[in-house]
């Protein structure tokens, strides 16, 4: 689960690297940083809700997560090695204390939690995606995140049918 972890850092970290402020721009290198260390805790929160979830569609949700955001990863593993790009190794305190909170919930509190923040997750990377398309300029790039936009938007609106789900 590590390597998933690690491939989305790169993934969300490739999909901003390009921006318009340039990958040597201080502004720039910070919110890459924050969007690989997102993309880590992301794969990890859905590792925690194929665990934990009690909602069937939850823990669906999550395998969802691990497994489409995996395949994500794998796809711009060799763009980032071949830009010999940098990742963090870990989530970053925000994050930990968002994992914590999973890890220390349980049954629908759980369920709940998960799908509030994946829905909040995702509103906002679908929002930095879509920024993003229209100013990259490296076309291998673009073209994964015209790709990839479409699944973000598909999860954003999963997340939210399941959080009113759970709500209850």
């Amino acid at each position: 689960m590590k390597k998933l972890s690690i491939f989305f850092a790169v993934l969300m970290m490739l999909a901003f690297v390009a921006g318009p402020a340039g990958a040597g721009d201080d502004k720039a290198k910070d919110f890459v940083k924050k969007a690989a260390q997102g993309g880590m805790f992301e794969v990890e929160a859905g590792t925690l809700a194929v665990e934990k979830a009690s909602n069937a569609e939850v823990k669906e949700f999550g395998s969802m997560m691990v497994t489409d955001h995996g395949k994500a990863n794998e796809e711009l593993k060799a763009i980032a090695q071949a830009k010999g790009m940098e990742i963090p190794t870990d989530v970053g305190e925000d994050y930990k204390e968002k994992l914590d909170k999973l890890n220390n919930a349980s049954g629908a509190e759980f369920d709940r939690e998960y799908m509030d923040i994946m829905v909040k997750d995702h509103e906002e990377d679908v929002e930095k995606f879509k920024k993003m398309s229209g100013k990259i300029e490296d076309p291998e790039l673009k073209a994964w995140i015209d790709k990839t936009l479409p699944v973000l938007e598909q999860h954003h609106a999963r997340a939210k049918e399941l959080s009113k789900t759970v709500e209850g």
